[in-house]
């Protein structure tokens, strides 16, 4: 009998399960030809002999495995993190099988994908309806005998997904699956292994997160697709397959493929009737994302930095993907004690947190870098390392503090952009090329890109609209890369791969201080917050806040948002504009009332509905915006700036929430955020 998973059954196994099944039927016999008072013994070997198949040992499992070093992903033994089952016995080829199936309401993926809470994706036949609605609309020439990637941040359903969705890849022709071990990928080293893994073999990814949302069976579950360059699949594609969605009655799946063991690195085969063979491979995940991580910075300038008397680091993967990447780059690369590693074991739930790196949530890293929830420094004595940084669940965003010192997004950006030259990649390819920011992102970056003589792109929130400035020049346009850039979320990044990269931004970060402290002697270390004010006095301070009012209810934030139309529709037609501003006070005089629509430069395609703009005469803003990154309900997103000129140098050292107080009052009032969603105050201010 010929096994479909091509590996061979050891002898032991072959020996337990002949002496086993032997002593079944000598026990049988007795029963039958002695009397009929062991007719009950009779029944139960009966179902012992039903349970052998699964009470033994698979082919797998059997099979001698080389001992390897414990990994921090071993700490993982959870149904929704690493898949520990080896393969059960395989008995012949693959089966196809046509699953019918109804439409589900709702599977249109946002700005990052298809997010729900878990119990929806549990739902039988949800995933499998949105697993077959990508693959019908992917290109069947293409889509055949393909190499695509399929991993996630760990969180709970994670391994139960990747199996059902081999099993639809199995049946809709793909050729094989890249796996990370224990199930695990970041998103960046999703994105880096789509273009550096064999030159590049991959038609794309399947990646299931959520992202910054917390996981776990009453949380949430994400999943989303990746084009062949490694970015998020564009709007077009996106919309074919919510249209599928629509009207699938039928999925593929080979329902009797084994799970494979995901806890090491492996290869397995799965013959098909009628096509090649079905390759698993589970691969490491660190290696494909470190080496290119290696090719952009300087690692050994980075760890003499790290190896200073005077320098500290803390970094918190809030219980995220990116603890594996921390272990292997700080640890051991730099040599950096585990000590100075928060919550860096993956956890299917984030060990009951809320994985975004913000003031809120990341308060244990707050504290510990001497700052309250507002940002600002701590009251009470605390010895804070220089330098701090998280993660959040799925480790494409980051969070920049100094000791007593919070960066916000919007300037980390600006700070990274001024300082591009400290990082060799950027070297090597000739130099920063352009800069891209969402629009709702502060305009800290649009200063320093005219300083630099860079041209500087205002994109809709959502990587994906980053991707084709990135590959301008493969679609006949200018080339635009190296590209640095990134959004008010906490999400920055660069064209080294085509997602934000909360790790690339900290080594960003831990360059520019090593360029800084290149010549200082030990004790007199430039630390965060000396960089962040020398950079206000040269370009200006943008004071910026946001507001999250999350799970809204839906109708009443479209009301919200159909009120803030009606007021920008009076302001156009009463003939206020740039050239006459509505004044509301002495100090403030609105210059722009809109809602903001984005035409790609590169494909001429049009985003619109992207946010509600109240733009002022001294260059400050008021932006709102409902998000589409939740799962239940609406977010509504109130964004505030405040432009400061680099010439009063006590204005640039005020407090946050004073200097922007007058705003914020005004945001309240124009919006009645309060009277629509009847809410005192924000869920979260950042």
């Amino acid at each position: 009998m010929t096994s479909g998973l091509r590996q061979p059954m050891s002898n032991e196994t072959e020996t337990t399960k002949r002496v086993f099944s032997q002593e079944i039927l000598r026990t049988i016999k007795s029963i039958i030809t002695s009397d009929r008072t062991g007719l009950f013994a009779l029944f139960v070997m009966l179902a012992l002999a039903l349970l052998v198949p699964a009470a033994l040992p698979s082919p797998a499992a059997a099979r001698p495995r080389a001992s390897s070093p414990r990994s921090i992903v071993d700490a993982v033994r959870l149904r929704g993190g690493l898949g520990h089952a080896a393969p059960g016995p395989l008995e012949g080829p693959l089966i196809v099988s046509a699953v019918p199936t109804k439409p589900f309401e709702g599977q249109k993926p946002g700005t990052s994908g298809l997010r729900k809470k878990t119990k929806v994706f549990q739902q039988e036949h949800y995933l499998e309806n949105f697993v077959q609605s990508l693959f019908d609309s992917l290109p069947p020439e293409e889509l055949l005998g393909s190499t695509i990637v399929v991993s996630g941040d760990g969180r709970y359903h994670n391994a139960h997904a990747i199996h059902t969705i081999c099993q639809l890849a199995a049946a809709n022709g793909v050729g094989r699956v890249w796996i990370g071990v224990g199930g695990l990928l970041s998103t960046p080293a999703a994105s880096a292994v789509i273009r550096e893994r064999e030159g590049g073999v991959a038609f794309g990814g399947i990646i299931l997160s959520a992202s910054h949302n917390p996981g776990g069976p009453d949380e949430d579950f994400g999943i989303k697709y990746n084009v062949r360059n490694g970015g998020p699949a564009p709007e077009s594609v996106t919309n074919a397959i919510h249209e599928r969605t629509t009207t699938i009655s039928e999925y593929k799946s080979c329902l009797n493929l084994p799970r494979v063991d995901l806890s090491q690195p492996a290869r397995y085969e799965f013959e098909r009737r009628e096509a090649a063979p079905f390759v698993v491979e589970v691969v490491d995940n660190t290696e494909d994302y470190l080496a290119l991580l290696k090719q952009a910075f300087d690692f050994p300038k980075i760890a003499a930095l790290l190896r200073r008397g005077d320098m500290s680091l803390v970094f918190d993967a809030m219980s995220g993907v990116a603890g594996p990447y921390a272990h292997a780059i700080f640890v051991r690369e730099f040599g950096v004690d585990t000590s100075a590693l928060l919550n860096c074991v993956p956890s299917e739930t984030f060990d009951g947190g809320h994985p975004d790196p913000n003031l809120e949530y990341a308060a244990t890293l707050v504290a510990r870098m001497g700052l309250t929830k507002h940002g600002t420094p701590s009251p009470d004595e605390v010895d804070a390392p220089v330098f701090g940084a998280a993660a959040d669940g799925d480790a494409d965003r980051n969070m920049i503090l100094g000791r007593g010192c919070f960066v916000t997004p919007s300037d980390s950006l600006a700070i990274l952009v001024a300082h591009a030259h400290t990082i060799p990649w950027f070297q090597r390819e000739g130099g920063l090329k352009s800069v891209a920011r969402s629009m709702p992102t502060s305009g800290a970056v649009d200063r320093v890109a005219e300083q630099l003589g860079l041209p500087l792109f205002e994109t809709p929130t959502g990587w994906k609209f980053f991707g084709n400035l990135m590959d301008a020049h493969l679609l006949g346009k200018e080339k635009l890369s190296p590209l640095i850039c990134g959004e008010e979320s906490f999400g920055t990044g660069s064209s080294h791969v085509r997602e934000k990269d909360g790790l690339w931004a900290v080594l960003a970060w831990l360059s520019v201080l090593a360029h800084h402290n290149k010549k200082t002697p030990e004790g007199a270390l430039i630390g965060v917050h000396e960089i962040v004010r020398e950079h206000w006095q040269r370009y200006g301070r943008n004071y910026y806040t946001r507001y999250d009012y999350e799970q809204v209810d839906a109708a009443d934030a479209a009301r919200m948002v159909a009120h803030l139309l009606e007021y920008a529709k009076r302001f156009q037609e009463e003939g206020y504009g740039p050239e006459s501003p509505q004044r509301l006070t002495d100090m403030m005089a609105l210059s722009v009332v809109d809602e903001f629509s984005y035409t790609d430069p590169i494909d001429g395609s049009v985003a619109s509905k992207q946010g509600i703009r109240f733009l002022f005469d001294d260059g400050s803003r008021i932006v709102f915006r409902l998000s589409g990154t939740g799962s239940v309900g609406a977010t509504i997103r109130i964004y505030i700036e405040k432009y400061q000129r680099p010439d009063d140098s006590d204005a640039l050292e005020m407090e946050v929430a004073v200097a922007l107080e007058p705003l914020v009052e005004l945001a309240l009032a124009i919006s009645k955020v309060r009277e629509f969603t009847g809410r005192d105050r924000p869920t979260v201010i950042t």
